[in-house]
């Protein structure tokens, strides 16, 4: 068994033209590495999740089951002008089968309350649906990383604190990735900064679009797809980097070798998580009739 798993890297993306991994395809690679869990994360949606859960228990994987959500800092019933909206990400983790049902309102209150170009989800909609879960602070896409970004760390600082405070002390994990982009060297050391402060731990990720590394050009061109652009479009949207492969666990291991905690951590999250989902059983809401 690997010591430790690439994948809980809660970013294996299945979404329709964003992702280009097969579910089989996903579930075989950590298999294959040794990793005793594996975990799907889609934008804003959980389509996946019960094929996901059905492959992984099936290959003898602990499936972890998340979503990786739109944040928004005000509120999700706002509908703001466009150029105004900011939107960041979040990831959440089902910790227990009733973090699964909480995950599951999350969820759809995002997109029946939420939805405003995306299924957004707020603070109030996580600290009442909070029981369950885990989070963690996202990619360079979080709201942690854009403060970051924008050269404000007290204010990075104060926002990892209070999503603490809504998931709890050990169910907030402050996400390091490395796929070789300067932003994120930039902003790595002060994300330890951050978790040492606060005393949260950290969890060392890869964002996986594609299985293999050698999929980053089929994906690259699934992304003109999408786009309606060409790859020989110089300003066309696409990933800065072909590291967005499900990587084996040595390879996490030797990336985020200053930190093993952060490789240590994806294994400690694989042995809480502990969801069960019942498949055969019809269940039909209860409508009152005269």
């Amino acid at each position: 068994m690997a010591d430790s798993f690439t994948h809980l890297h809660l970013h294996t993306e299945f979404s329709m033209l964003d992702g280009a991994a097969r579910i089989a395809d996903v579930v075989e690679a950590a298999q294959r590495d040794g990793q005793p869990a594996v975990g799907i994360t889609d934008h804003g949606n959980m389509y996946g999740v019960l094929d996901f859960y059905k492959a992984a228990r099936a290959a003898g994987i602990k499936p972890i089951i998340g979503m990786e959500s739109y944040h928004v800092t005000t509120s999700r019933f706002d509908r703001p002008k466009r150029a105004e909206h900011d939107i960041y990400h979040l990831t959440l983790l089902a910790e227990t089968t009733q973090g699964y049902k909480n995950l599951i309102k999350v969820s759809s209150a995002a997109y029946l309350d939420g939805f405003f170009y995306k299924p957004r989800v707020d603070d109030d909609l996580l600290s009442t649906h909070h029981e369950g879960l885990i989070a963690t602070s996202g990619c360079l896409g979080g709201v942690v990383c854009q403060k970051l970004e924008a050269g404000d760390f007290e204010a990075a600082l104060a926002t990892a604190g209070r999503f603490q405070e809504i998931f709890g002390r050990d169910s907030y994990f402050i996400e390091l990735q490395d796929h070789g982009l300067p932003e994120q060297r930039k902003a790595n050391p002060q994300l330890v900064d951050i978790a040492r402060r606060i005393g949260a731990p950290l969890l060392a990720t890869n964002d996986s679009h594609y299985v293999h590394k050698s999929d980053a050009e089929a994906h690259d061109a699934l992304l003109c797809v999408q786009t309606g652009s060409t790859r020989d479009d110089p300003k066309r949207f696409k990933f800065d980097a072909e590291e967005f492969y499900l990587k084996t666990s040595s390879e996490m291991r030797k990336l985020f070798a200053e930190v093993p905690e952060a490789c240590d951590n994806t294994l400690w999250i694989a042995e809480r998580a502990d969801v069960e989902i019942t498949f055969g059983n019809m269940a039909l809401p209860s409508f009152p009739v005269p």
